[in-house]
């Protein structure tokens, strides 16, 4: 199974690629993943019927216990049969439906493509947990082609709008997953196997995940957002809203039907809730003149249809349940690709202006009448099947087979029989309006579509028939599913005739009353006008996305008013507010123990005293360096702590940070503005004398608290021993720990890349100009010059030591930077520490030199060096599976090489020498913003006054 998700996943990533070369012949091609899924599916059923579907896993992640679980059972077969057979059928319907020149077509192949491999995954998998990803995977891809029109503000907002409701109530879906999973089980089979006990967690979760599916199965109150949707492209409605997304609701709730049909709230939300569905669905159906409107409406009431026999939980309500998913999605996706037909054949959708279109279209209205009267319940169609099935149910539920309180399950079968009556009103519209020739109107202009514009809708339509005509057969394949619950008698086998019973009478009373309202309909029509809009929760909540919107301005400007020492001060008190003050209260420090040696106590005096200095002084230059000796002590305290790994890779740190600072000081004041006596200024001493004090107190809690062995214990064994290094801090980074260092390194890529966006605008590489290379002083032919960039400078800021100095130290700091690389598996350094070293050999070409210089010394642009870094990382991580290895696995090479003599070589070097050149990028970037960036600043600011003075 996991191979039909690849192969959707496979599809949906060639897709685009498939439309440049082939166009709209693009679909045929994608087509074939979901039509290879339903042929895969057919296969097995004999294996399904049986109870012996297939199953799999996937181990993921193993020590949270995440697996790709998946299992095959008879609901699971039925839903991956129309995801797959529909999708397929859809897609090649689209070959017609689009226009050539669409500069959308692209993304929408590839999106709906990849939406049926996620509804595939969400109806296959046996994992809540994957279920969830599979669930906002189809939120995200709809959102997406609902949206295909990005230049339609209707489009944006229909799909804004599916996308926050159907997002919140999967959330909701989520807590109860958590819940149920943390109390038993992840597996959905293990917790329909084993329900857990109706306990006040279990109840609470159960009804969270009904939230989930009613939301994503538009039912009521949620029903408004699938109306909206009606503005995606015809195939989205056909499929999304017919035969996929719409359904995983359903499927949710006749996926825990069989444990949890008896938990309380069960039957008020999927009964009640399913019926008012079914009712203002299909009222609101009987006024709309956009037929497509019209099947939307109709779309909420069956949805409501199938959720409350899908909740009603007795063995006759599964097997109505599952009978009407097959019937709905054949007919309603039939009824949406014929609408789809008639717009591109006459440009209106209106049934006001449609008239003559049945007879001169006629290879389209059959399958379209034949889905109709599918979904009205007339004999011999599939839809006549379900509804008898369903009747049987409700009148069985009604006489005592589900326990509801006296006089509901009456109530209910006439609700239900309301809802039927409604269905076969709008259905009669539908086929009225699209096809009939109406009295006084001239024929609609048309155009005969492609004979393969209509075969989807004709194979689908036929298929409604078809289904109906072997109900018995149809019952043989769905009946296990119903078995799986427990309620209620055995069901009555799938027919079109069971004699004259109730249920037949009830059907043959919904058909007659239904189509006395569609005579009546004009009637009708003004008593709609007439009655007014007691509840709308599509305008409930446009006044909610209102609120929110003036609201979250409101608080913004009160919140987020450009103030850094306000943003600080709030962090700062949530920090001491919480964390800081149950450490003070509710947490144990255990024995204190100041020093180990008197040395330590020595720096430590020196750090708070640099510290408190810093507060003092009005000099940035010296509250920079007195911030710096905190940072050098801090490495100190490392080294008399046996830590020099740690301390060498903190003093560069330091040093970096003190190149950072001064660079950025050349254009801030000396001095700092000080207001002795002002009130913010004892504020902020308070605030940041609690924060260090809350700092201390959370330290010495938390140190006080271990109670288990740390893993860390085991690090020397498996460092040498896995990692084939002595230094466990680096082997750490690269081996045992790699995938944070990964994670790490692509962050600080990412922001390299953001920061050099906003400080270069056209490119990082800054080379050495012609105006300035003329201006350097002429060297001897055949001679080169280091240092060159130095005589761009002015007498007054050259110095001939610091010249010296760096003829004398730069290569070694290069040669340096390479040995604490290489050396760095077994001895203190690696990537990081030789990357900072080689930037700051840089730095140091760069203060003697200026800012030509810099671009004399790595004449190349930072940020190729930065993604080339990156891509070394990434290589050495994946390459051990080439070689039948994991992921980041580190293997060693002992070889001999003269003059060296032995060589100990781990595969990991490759992944620190990336680290390296990512570092040393960043280290560019850095010296050629703040440094020749600035530098340029004063050159421009120089010669504008300059000019002044010469126009003066």
């Amino acid at each position: 199974m996991v191979q039909l998700l690849l192969a959707h996943l496979v599809a949906a990533t060639l897709a685009p690629l498939l439309v440049r070369r082939l166009g709209r012949t693009a679909f045929f091609v994608v087509a074939l993943a979901p039509a290879a899924s339903f042929g895969w599916l057919v296969a097995v059923a004999g294996e399904v019927r049986a109870g012996h579907g297939p199953e799999q896993r996937v181990t993921w992640v193993p020590g949270l216990g995440l697996d790709l679980d998946f299992r095959l059972t008879t609901l699971s077969w039925v839903l991956s049969l129309l995801v797959t057979g529909v999708g397929a059928l859809v897609l090649f319907y689209c070959r017609w439906y689009f226009a050539r020149d669409d500069p959308g077509l692209w993304r929408f192949i590839a999106v709906f493509t990849a939406f049926a491999g996620a509804m595939l995954g969400l109806v296959l998998t046996d994992n809540f947990l994957i279920l969830y990803v599979f669930w906002e995977l189809t939120t995200v891809f709809s959102y997406l082609l609902v949206g295909h029109n990005p230049a339609s503000l209707t489009n944006r907002r229909s799909a804004m709008q599916a996308l926050i409701v159907t997002t919140v109530g999967g959330l909701a879906m989520l807590v109860g997953i958590i819940a149920l999973g943390v109390r038993h089980s992840y597996r959905i089979s293990e917790v329909l196997a084993d329900p857990p006990p109706l306990d006040a967690v279990t109840v609470g979760a159960v009804v969270l995940l009904l939230v989930g599916a009613l939301s994503k199965s538009a039912l009521f109150p949620f029903h408004f957002w699938l109306p909206g949707a009606m503005a995606a492209p015809t195939p989205v409605s056909a499929y999304l809203h017919a035969a996929a997304m719409v359904k995983a609701g359903v499927y949710l709730v006749a996926l825990l039907a069989p444990a949890f049909a008896g938990a309380p709230a069960w039957h008020a939300l999927t009964l009640g809730l399913g019926v008012a569905t079914m009712l203002v669905g299909g009222w609101r159906a009987l006024r709309q003149h956009d037929i497509k409107l019209l099947l939307a409406y109709g779309t909420v009431s069956q949805l409501g249809f199938m959720v409350a026999f899908a909740g009603l939980g007795t063995q006759e309500g599964a097997l109505a349940a599952l009978a009407l998913v097959v019937s709905h999605g054949l007919f309603k996706s039939t009824l949406f690709l014929t609408v789809g037909v008639i717009d591109h054949a006459t440009g209106t959708r209106d049934l006001r202006e449609l008239s003559g279109v049945g007879h001169r279209l006629l290879p389209l209205a059959v399958p379209a009448v034949l889905a109709g009267c599918s979904m009205a319940g007339i004999p011999p169609l599939a839809g006549f099947v379900a509804k008898e099935a369903a009747i049987t149910a409700e009148l069985e539920a009604a006489t005592g087979a589900v326990p509801f309180a006296p006089g509901w399950g009456w109530l209910l079968t006439v609700a239900v029989l309301a809802g039927m009556v409604l269905t076969v009103a709008y259905t009669a519209r539908f086929l009225w309006g699209a096809f009939a020739t109406k009295p006084g109107m001239p024929p609609t202009p048309l155009h005969a579509p492609h004979p393969g514009f209509v075969l989807a809708p004709l194979l689908l339509g036929v298929g409604s028939l078809l289904v109906g005509l072997l109900a018995p057969l149809e019952h043989e394949w769905l009946v296990p599913y119903s078995r799986e619950l427990t309620a209620g008698a055995s069901p009555q086998v799938l027919a079109l005739w069971h004699g004259f019973t109730p249920a037949f009478g009830l059907s043959v009373l919904a058909i007659a009353v239904g189509l006395v309202l569609f005579v009546r309909r004009d009637r009708i029509a003004r008593v709609q006008s007439a009655m007014p809009s007691i509840v709308d929760t599509e305008r409930g909540y446009a006044r909610l996305i209102r609120w929110l919107e003036v609201g979250s301005v409101e608080v913004t400007a009160r919140t987020q008013r450009g103030s850094l020492p306000f943003y600080l001060a709030t962090i700062l008190l949530v920090f001491i507010a919480l964390p800081g003050a149950m450490s003070v209260t509710r947490g144990a420090i255990g024995a204190l123990r100041l020093w180990d040696s008197p040395a330590q106590a020595v720096v430590g005096a020196v750090v708070v005293a640099a510290g408190i200095l810093v507060l003092l002084t009005n000099r940035r230059l010296a509250s920079v360096m007195l911030v710096g000796v905190t940072g050098y002590g801090v490495a100190t305290l490392f080294i008399l702590h046996g830590a020099p790994d740690l301390a060498i890779t903190q003093m560069l740190v330091e040093t970096v940070s003190l190149v950072v600072f001064v660079l950025a000081l050349r254009r801030l004041p000396t001095r700092f503005e000080r207001h002795d006596r002002s009130l913010r200024r004892r504020w902020r001493v308070v605030l940041g004398t609690a924060s260090g004090a809350a700092v201390g107190a959370i330290a010495l809690v938390a140190s006080a608290a271990r109670h288990d062995t740390p893993v860390s214990i085991d690090f020397p064994t498996e460092a040498y021993a896995f990692g084939h290094g002595k230094n466990i801090v680096n082997v750490t980074l690269v081996d045992i720990r790699a995938w944070d260092t990964l994670g790490e390194v692509s962050v600080l890529v990412a922001a390299a890349t953001g920061i050099a966006s906003l400080i270069f605008v056209r490119t990082r590489n800054t080379a050495l100009s012609m105006a300035s290379a003329q201006s350097l002083t002429p060297t001897e032919p055949g001679r080169g010059t280091w240092l060159r960039g130095g005589r761009t400078l002015r007498p007054e800021r050259r110095s001939v030591i610091f010249e010296v100095v760096t003829r004398l130290i730069f290569h070694i700091m290069i040669a340096v930077s390479l040995y604490v690389l290489f050396s760095g598996h077994n001895l203190p350094g690696g990537g990081f520490a030789g990357g900072l070293v080689a930037g700051l050999a840089l730095v140091v070409r760069y203060l003697a030199g200026g800012r030509y210089e810099l671009d004399e010394a790595a004449p190349f642009d930072a940020g190729l060096v930065v993604g080339l870094g990156l891509l070394i990382v990434v290589l050495a991580a994946l390459a051990p599976l080439a070689f039948g290895g994991t992921i980041l696995q580190s293997t060693v090479f002992d070889f001999t090489l003269p003059p060296w003599g032995e060589v100990h070589l781990v595969t990991s070097a490759l992944f620190d020498i990336g680290v390296y050149l990512i570092v040393f990028g960043m280290m560019l970037d850095i010296v050629r913003s703040l440094g020749t960036g600035i530098d340029r600043q004063i050159a421009a600011e120089q010669n504008e006054r300059v000019e002044q003075g010469a126009g003066s």
